[in-house]
Protein backbone atom coordinates (compact mmCIF):
# COMPACT_ATOMS: atom_id res chain seq x y z
CA UNK A 1 0.00 0.00 0.00
CA UNK A 2 1.39 3.03 -0.88
CA UNK A 3 0.52 6.14 0.86
CA UNK A 4 -0.69 9.56 -0.48
CA UNK A 5 -1.11 13.17 0.63
CA UNK A 6 -4.37 14.95 -0.70
CA UNK A 7 -3.00 18.19 -1.76
CA UNK A 8 -6.96 19.84 -0.95
CA UNK A 9 -5.69 19.62 2.81
CA UNK A 10 -3.76 22.46 2.31
CA UNK A 11 -5.47 24.43 -0.99
CA UNK A 12 -7.01 27.02 1.81
CA UNK A 13 -10.72 25.80 1.03
CA UNK A 14 -11.46 26.03 4.79
CA UNK A 15 -9.53 28.42 6.07
CA UNK A 16 -6.57 26.59 6.56
CA UNK A 17 -3.28 27.56 5.71
CA UNK A 18 -2.89 27.33 1.98
CA UNK A 19 0.51 26.30 -0.10
CA UNK A 20 1.39 26.34 -3.80
CA UNK A 21 2.24 22.88 -5.56
CA UNK A 22 5.88 23.11 -5.06
CA UNK A 23 5.70 23.80 -1.30
CA UNK A 24 2.75 21.02 -0.86
CA UNK A 25 5.23 18.58 -2.58
CA UNK A 26 8.05 19.52 -0.23
CA UNK A 27 5.48 19.42 2.34
CA UNK A 28 4.58 15.82 1.55
CA UNK A 29 8.10 14.35 0.92
CA UNK A 30 9.18 16.26 4.52
CA UNK A 31 5.96 14.33 6.45
CA UNK A 32 7.16 10.57 5.13
CA UNK A 33 4.53 10.70 2.32
CA UNK A 34 5.68 8.13 -0.95
CA UNK A 35 3.14 10.42 -2.71
CA UNK A 36 0.51 13.02 -3.33
CA UNK A 37 -3.24 13.13 -5.00
CA UNK A 38 -3.30 16.65 -6.74
CA UNK A 39 -7.02 18.20 -6.95
CA UNK A 40 -7.72 18.90 -10.01
CA UNK A 41 -9.00 23.08 -9.18
CA UNK A 42 -7.56 26.16 -8.36
CA UNK A 43 -5.43 27.12 -6.79
CA UNK A 44 -3.88 23.60 -7.65
CA UNK A 45 -3.88 21.96 -11.18
CA UNK A 46 -6.72 23.65 -13.08
CA UNK A 47 -7.33 22.57 -16.84
CA UNK A 48 -7.40 26.21 -17.21
CA UNK A 49 -3.82 26.88 -16.11
CA UNK A 50 -1.78 23.82 -16.96
CA UNK A 51 0.47 24.76 -19.65
CA UNK A 52 2.64 22.75 -20.79
CA UNK A 53 5.24 24.82 -18.65
CA UNK A 54 2.94 24.29 -15.89
CA UNK A 55 3.20 20.85 -15.54
CA UNK A 56 6.47 21.16 -16.61
CA UNK A 57 7.38 22.43 -13.24
CA UNK A 58 4.87 20.32 -11.42
CA UNK A 59 6.85 17.29 -12.89
CA UNK A 60 10.10 18.50 -11.85
CA UNK A 61 9.28 19.61 -8.24
CA UNK A 62 7.81 15.49 -7.78
CA UNK A 63 11.29 14.61 -9.30
CA UNK A 64 13.31 16.97 -7.22
CA UNK A 65 11.60 15.72 -3.79
CA UNK A 66 11.08 11.80 -5.20
CA UNK A 67 7.55 11.75 -4.64
CA UNK A 68 5.18 10.46 -7.32
CA UNK A 69 1.55 11.98 -8.07
CA UNK A 70 -0.31 8.86 -8.58
CA UNK A 71 -4.09 10.43 -8.20
CA UNK A 72 -5.36 13.56 -10.07
CA UNK A 73 -8.91 14.48 -8.22
CA UNK A 74 -11.89 15.50 -10.51
CA UNK A 75 -14.81 17.16 -8.97
CA UNK A 76 -17.88 16.24 -10.77
CA UNK A 77 -21.87 16.26 -10.54
CA UNK A 78 -23.58 13.99 -12.81
CA UNK A 79 -27.21 15.11 -11.87
CA UNK A 80 -29.61 16.83 -14.06
CA UNK A 81 -29.59 20.29 -13.96
CA UNK A 82 -33.11 22.65 -14.49
CA UNK A 83 -31.53 24.58 -17.57
CA UNK A 84 -31.87 21.75 -20.10
CA UNK A 85 -29.98 24.07 -22.85
CA UNK A 86 -26.68 24.07 -21.01
CA UNK A 87 -24.92 21.75 -21.80
CA UNK A 88 -23.13 20.71 -18.15
CA UNK A 89 -22.78 17.11 -18.68
CA UNK A 90 -20.41 17.70 -21.68
CA UNK A 91 -18.96 19.95 -20.11
CA UNK A 92 -17.83 17.87 -17.23
CA UNK A 93 -17.34 15.28 -19.79
CA UNK A 94 -14.50 17.68 -21.16
CA UNK A 95 -13.22 18.07 -18.19
CA UNK A 96 -12.42 15.11 -17.27
CA UNK A 97 -11.43 14.11 -20.52
CA UNK A 98 -8.39 17.30 -19.51
CA UNK A 99 -7.69 15.88 -16.07
CA UNK A 100 -6.67 12.29 -18.01
CA UNK A 101 -4.68 14.53 -20.37
CA UNK A 102 -3.11 16.45 -17.19
CA UNK A 103 -2.59 12.90 -15.33
CA UNK A 104 -0.72 10.83 -18.02
CA UNK A 105 1.64 14.51 -18.42
CA UNK A 106 2.43 13.88 -14.75
CA UNK A 107 2.67 9.86 -14.39
CA UNK A 108 -0.66 9.62 -12.88
CA UNK A 109 -2.76 6.46 -13.54
CA UNK A 110 -6.02 7.45 -11.77
CA UNK A 111 -8.21 10.09 -11.97
CA UNK A 112 -11.02 10.27 -9.41
CA UNK A 113 -14.65 11.51 -9.56
CA UNK A 114 -17.62 11.45 -8.29
CA UNK A 115 -21.19 10.56 -9.22
CA UNK A 116 -24.16 12.89 -8.79
CA UNK A 117 -26.73 14.07 -6.01
CA UNK A 118 -30.32 13.17 -6.34
CA UNK A 119 -32.31 16.04 -7.18
CA UNK A 120 -35.68 17.37 -7.17
CA UNK A 121 -37.97 16.40 -10.11
CA UNK A 122 -35.99 13.56 -11.11
CA UNK A 123 -36.09 9.87 -10.12
CA UNK A 124 -32.87 8.23 -8.87
CA UNK A 125 -33.72 5.69 -11.71
CA UNK A 126 -32.93 8.39 -13.97
CA UNK A 127 -29.99 10.07 -12.72
CA UNK A 128 -28.64 6.55 -12.69
CA UNK A 129 -28.91 5.98 -15.94
CA UNK A 130 -27.25 9.27 -16.72
CA UNK A 131 -24.21 8.57 -14.47
CA UNK A 132 -23.63 5.44 -16.21
CA UNK A 133 -23.72 6.71 -19.81
CA UNK A 134 -21.76 9.92 -18.56
CA UNK A 135 -18.94 7.76 -16.86
CA UNK A 136 -18.79 5.24 -19.57
CA UNK A 137 -18.13 8.18 -21.96
CA UNK A 138 -15.23 9.25 -19.41
CA UNK A 139 -13.79 5.60 -18.74
CA UNK A 140 -13.59 5.81 -23.03
CA UNK A 141 -11.78 9.37 -23.44
CA UNK A 142 -9.63 8.59 -20.37
CA UNK A 143 -8.22 5.45 -21.88
CA UNK A 144 -7.31 6.93 -24.70
CA UNK A 145 -4.95 7.92 -22.29
CA UNK A 146 -3.87 5.37 -20.32
CA UNK A 147 -5.91 6.46 -17.28
CA UNK A 148 -8.16 5.01 -14.99
CA UNK A 149 -11.26 6.45 -13.46
CA UNK A 150 -12.19 5.80 -9.56
CA UNK A 151 -15.56 6.43 -8.61
CA UNK A 152 -15.99 7.94 -5.09
CA UNK A 153 -18.75 6.54 -2.79
CA UNK A 154 -19.33 10.60 -1.91
CA UNK A 155 -22.24 11.34 -3.80
CA UNK A 156 -25.82 10.83 -3.12
CA UNK A 157 -25.78 8.36 -6.05
CA UNK A 158 -24.02 5.41 -5.43
CA UNK A 159 -22.83 6.55 -1.95
CA UNK A 160 -24.26 2.93 0.09
CA UNK A 161 -21.74 -0.09 -1.16
CA UNK A 162 -24.32 -1.88 -3.15
CA UNK A 163 -25.53 0.86 -5.26
CA UNK A 164 -22.09 1.73 -5.70
CA UNK A 165 -21.19 -1.91 -6.97
CA UNK A 166 -23.99 -1.90 -9.40
CA UNK A 167 -22.86 0.89 -11.30
CA UNK A 168 -20.00 -0.37 -11.51
CA UNK A 169 -21.31 -3.34 -13.20
CA UNK A 170 -23.09 -0.88 -15.65
CA UNK A 171 -20.51 1.27 -16.51
CA UNK A 172 -18.52 -1.98 -17.36
CA UNK A 173 -15.31 -0.89 -18.18
CA UNK A 174 -12.09 -2.02 -17.45
CA UNK A 175 -10.50 1.61 -16.70
CA UNK A 176 -13.76 2.08 -14.54
CA UNK A 177 -12.59 1.45 -10.58
CA UNK A 178 -13.58 2.35 -7.04
CA UNK A 179 -12.22 4.89 -4.68
CA UNK A 180 -13.68 3.34 -1.52
CA UNK A 181 -13.63 5.16 1.67
CA UNK A 182 -14.89 4.63 5.37
CA UNK A 183 -16.65 7.95 6.44
CA UNK A 184 -19.29 7.65 4.52
CA UNK A 185 -20.45 3.73 5.10
CA UNK A 186 -19.01 4.66 8.91
CA UNK A 187 -21.82 7.75 9.14
CA UNK A 188 -24.65 5.49 7.61
CA UNK A 189 -23.96 2.39 9.71
CA UNK A 190 -22.72 0.02 6.86
CA UNK A 191 -20.11 -2.87 8.69
CA UNK A 192 -16.72 -1.40 7.47
CA UNK A 193 -14.84 -4.73 7.44
CA UNK A 194 -17.89 -6.45 5.47
CA UNK A 195 -17.92 -3.48 2.95
CA UNK A 196 -14.18 -3.39 2.67
CA UNK A 197 -13.65 -6.95 2.12
CA UNK A 198 -16.05 -7.08 -0.67
CA UNK A 199 -15.28 -3.68 -2.18
CA UNK A 200 -10.82 -4.36 -2.45
CA UNK A 201 -11.23 -5.95 -5.61
CA UNK A 202 -12.60 -3.44 -7.55
CA UNK A 203 -10.71 -0.26 -5.53
CA UNK A 204 -8.03 1.48 -6.53
CA UNK A 205 -7.82 4.16 -4.39
CA UNK A 206 -8.80 5.29 -1.12
CA UNK A 207 -9.49 8.75 0.65
CA UNK A 208 -8.74 8.38 4.51
CA UNK A 209 -10.03 11.17 7.40
CA UNK A 210 -11.21 10.73 10.92
CA UNK A 211 -14.06 12.68 12.43
CA UNK A 212 -16.14 12.64 15.68
CA UNK A 213 -20.04 12.97 15.69
CA UNK A 214 -21.31 15.90 17.82
CA UNK A 215 -25.49 16.03 18.72
CA UNK A 216 -26.82 18.69 17.99
CA UNK A 217 -29.64 20.33 19.58
CA UNK A 218 -32.11 23.47 19.61
CA UNK A 219 -33.64 25.46 21.98
CA UNK A 220 -37.47 25.62 22.06
CA UNK A 221 -38.37 28.31 24.46
CA UNK A 222 -42.03 27.81 24.73
CA UNK A 223 -40.91 23.84 26.33
CA UNK A 224 -38.36 25.56 28.46
CA UNK A 225 -36.44 22.57 26.58
CA UNK A 226 -34.11 20.93 23.93
CA UNK A 227 -35.12 19.70 20.69
CA UNK A 228 -32.61 16.73 19.49
CA UNK A 229 -31.49 17.28 15.80
CA UNK A 230 -31.88 14.70 13.49
CA UNK A 231 -28.37 14.88 12.04
CA UNK A 232 -24.75 15.23 14.07
CA UNK A 233 -22.48 17.81 13.26
CA UNK A 234 -19.28 15.63 12.35
CA UNK A 235 -15.67 17.48 13.02
CA UNK A 236 -12.00 16.03 11.95
CA UNK A 237 -9.78 14.83 14.40
CA UNK A 238 -6.47 12.84 14.22
CA UNK A 239 -6.50 9.44 12.44
CA UNK A 240 -7.21 7.18 14.72
CA UNK A 241 -9.46 9.56 17.64
CA UNK A 242 -12.43 9.49 15.64
CA UNK A 243 -15.38 6.95 15.71
CA UNK A 244 -14.22 5.65 12.49
CA UNK A 245 -12.85 1.72 12.95
CA UNK A 246 -10.18 1.93 10.69
CA UNK A 247 -8.70 -0.75 11.81
CA UNK A 248 -11.23 -2.95 10.59
CA UNK A 249 -11.56 -1.17 7.55
CA UNK A 250 -7.91 -1.41 6.57
CA UNK A 251 -8.50 -5.02 7.87
CA UNK A 252 -10.70 -5.83 5.29
CA UNK A 253 -9.43 -4.20 2.80
CA UNK A 254 -6.19 -6.04 2.57
CA UNK A 255 -8.20 -9.09 3.18
CA UNK A 256 -9.68 -8.79 -0.11
CA UNK A 257 -6.81 -8.16 -2.39
CA UNK A 258 -6.54 -4.14 -1.95
CA UNK A 259 -2.79 -3.06 -2.47
CA UNK A 260 -3.10 0.08 -3.91
CA UNK A 261 -3.21 4.06 -3.21
CA UNK A 262 -3.98 4.95 0.39
CA UNK A 263 -4.55 9.07 0.98
CA UNK A 264 -5.21 11.25 3.53
CA UNK A 265 -7.11 14.11 3.50
CA UNK A 266 -8.17 17.20 5.40
CA UNK A 267 -10.95 18.47 3.87
CA UNK A 268 -12.51 19.86 6.63
CA UNK A 269 -12.28 22.35 9.60
CA UNK A 270 -9.76 20.14 12.09
CA UNK A 271 -9.62 20.46 15.52
CA UNK A 272 -6.56 23.01 16.27
CA UNK A 273 -7.43 24.85 13.43
CA UNK A 274 -6.04 25.27 9.55
CA UNK A 275 -2.51 26.51 10.61
CA UNK A 276 0.76 25.13 8.83
CA UNK A 277 1.80 23.40 11.90
CA UNK A 278 -1.32 21.67 12.73
CA UNK A 279 -1.67 20.55 9.76
CA UNK A 280 1.50 19.14 9.63
CA UNK A 281 0.84 17.48 12.96
CA UNK A 282 -2.33 15.81 11.78
CA UNK A 283 -0.49 14.85 8.58
CA UNK A 284 2.33 13.13 10.11
CA UNK A 285 0.16 11.23 12.52
CA UNK A 286 -1.58 9.58 9.81
CA UNK A 287 1.99 8.36 8.25
CA UNK A 288 2.75 6.90 11.96
CA UNK A 289 -0.69 5.31 12.43
CA UNK A 290 -0.63 3.73 8.65
CA UNK A 291 3.01 2.19 9.54
CA UNK A 292 1.80 0.79 13.28
CA UNK A 293 -1.51 -0.59 12.04
CA UNK A 294 -1.51 -1.57 8.31
CA UNK A 295 1.63 -1.63 6.73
Amino acid sequence: MKLSLFSVSYAGYWGQSQLDLPAFIAKAAELGYDSVMIAGKRPHVSPLDATSDHLASIRAALDDCGVTCDVVAGYTDLSPTAAAEVPYLEMQIAYVESLARIAATLNSPVVRVFTAYEADGHSPHAIWTSVVRTLQEMCDRAASHGVTLAVQNHHDIGVHTDWLLEILTDVDRPNCKIGFDAWSPALRGENLYDVARKMAPHTAITTNADYIRLPRYRYQPALVNYRREETDLVRAVKFGEGFIDYEAFFRGLKEGGFDGIANYEMCSPVRGGGTTENLDVFAAHYVEWMREKVL
